[in-house]
């Protein structure tokens, strides 16, 4: 018996590629085992940046004291008032997963809504793709999505010299990673 649990069936995120498509926003209630607050001082233009440029819906709000937002399963975040929000970013983000077919869509509706709010996309050595969001309320906010793993790039190989190889490959299956 190991310590290791492999809970990608808890995941809402679908294996990377190409062809990858994205769950459905989930509007079940659940204990969240993590969640973000982000403070603002506008409610209302909060949440139209975060339902029509990063996709999320409104779970629901308590006027006047929080909206709760959510993607897929686990991805929450919660809205509050605020007198005042930072004049700018931290260097501090949170990051949420996407797919590849769905990054250049929340490029173009933050541009849309944002002209200059964000950064990317641009391609990691860990093998996703991400953009980078300042939302109104002057949170940095990632999305990143898997890009299909190519055992024969750069990023494979990359990732292969710290002792991450993929299953089947006859590595050492990243015992040291679980």
């Amino acid at each position: 018996m190991s310590d290791y649990y492999d809970a990608f069936e808890l995941s809402p995120v679908p294996d990377a590629g190409p062809d990858a498509v994205p769950p459905e926003p989930f509007r079940g209630i659940y204990a969240m085992p993590a969640f973000v607050t982000i403070p603002t001082s506008d409610l209302a233009a909060s949440t139209d940046f975060w339902v029509r440029g990063l996709g999320f819906i409104e779970l629901f709000s308590i006027p006047g004291s929080v909206v709760h937002l959510r993607r897929w399963a686990f991805q929450d975040v919660l809205l509050v008032p605020a007198d005042t929000v930072p004049g700018q970013a931290p260097a501090m983000s949170v990051s949420f997963s996407c797919v590849l077919s769905q990054v250049d869509s929340v490029v173009e509706a933050c541009r849309a809504l944002r002209p200059d709010s964000v950064d990317g996309p641009r391609d990691t050595p860990w093998n996703t793709r991400d953009i980078t969001v300042i939302t109104p309320e002057n949170a940095r906010v990632v999305f990143t999505a898997a890009k299909p793993f190519d055992p024969a790039s750069q990023e494979a190989r990359d990732l292969a010299a710290v002792g991450i190889t993929p299953p089947g490959t006859g590595g050492r299956d990243n015992e040291e990673h679980a």
